[in-house]
């Protein structure tokens, strides 16, 4: 239960209304990451920060752009991503370790935020690697490809980092406020710098981006941890022949607060380089 004295002292959240710091949920993501085998119900993560259920879910949204437990099953299945790599276990006992008793939904659930099935992901090294060469000698960058039929605007902006890095960078407009499953549009970038979505349908859209250095190894961009990355918190709202607001957005180093990247980097790779091979 939680202890409503404790959060008395807060006030429900409402003492720091208008904030956008919040440091008590930095302590909660701190517990969740040490504690991700053990069950971590709404109340026990609430009861941490001194809130109750309802505010500490409205602040955690307000920082981290996902309900609480929505983060957490997101780190399970990126627990699941580096198990299939780096164990043997078999794909039904990965799914009781991330505490998914059906083998079914397990699979289900990873293929929807991942990309590719469990197995198709734990067979991806040699071809990811191969992608990664082929993307190393390509000298025609010029593609974006969309999942969505062509629509009737265009968002555009440039890209910056706040390191320097050699590499190429995958961008990409999101359902949701976390990369999983297929971008609804999305391209790789040989630089930083401009970019543009054309024919982008009305909708509601978060723009991501990673970047992949070329003095990366292949688990490097397969599990990315460390890659740089950048997200919005609030949504693009694309409206029918009105003009969407000029993008800027800055790459960062991995933080603990940022979300998982769920899809399969090599994946987005693979589409991009499938989508130069039509147009040749």
């Amino acid at each position: 239960m939680v202890n409503h004295e404790k959060c008395s002292k807060r006030g429900d959240g409402m003492a720091k209304e208008g904030t956008d710091h919040y440091s008590e949920i930095d302590e909660v993501i701190a517990y969740i990451h040490k504690h991700i085998d053990e069950p971590l119900e709404l109340s026990r993560l609430a009861n941490i920060a001194l809130y109750s259920p309802f505010h500490f879910t409205r602040i955690f949204k307000e920082k981290i752009g996902l309900p609480p437990l929505y983060y957490v099953s997101a780190l399970r299945l990126q627990k699941a991503k580096d198990l299939l790599l780096q164990t043997n276990l078999t794909i039904r006992d990965i799914g009781l370790e991330i505490g998914q008793q059906s083998l079914g939904t397990f699979t289900t659930r990873f293929t929807e935020r991942v990309g590719v099935t469990p197995s198709e992901f734990r067979r991806s090294a040699q071809e990811a690697d191969e992608h990664f060469k082929s993307l190393r000698n390509l000298s025609d960058w010029e593609t974006t490809y969309t999942v969505l039929l062509p629509g009737n605007s265009t968002i555009e902006g440039k890209i910056y980092s706040a390191v320097p890095f050699d590499g190429f960078i995958l961008i990409g407009l999101f359902a949701k406020p976390i990369p999983e499953g297929l971008p609804l549009y999305g391209t790789l970038l040989p630089s930083l710098g401009y970019f543009r979505f054309m024919g982008v349908r009305p909708g509601t859209y978060y723009l991501m981006a990673t970047s992949v250095s070329w003095g990366m190894q292949t688990k490097d961009f397969l599990l990315p941890y460390t890659t740089l990355r950048t997200r919005s918190h609030a949504p693009i709202i694309v409206q029918p022949h009105t003009p969407v607001h000029y993008q800027e957005v800055m790459l960062h180093p991995a933080r603990q607060v940022d979300p998982p990247i769920l899809v399969s980097l090599p994946l987005l790779m693979q589409n991009f380089l499938n989508l130069k091979n039509q147009s040749w």
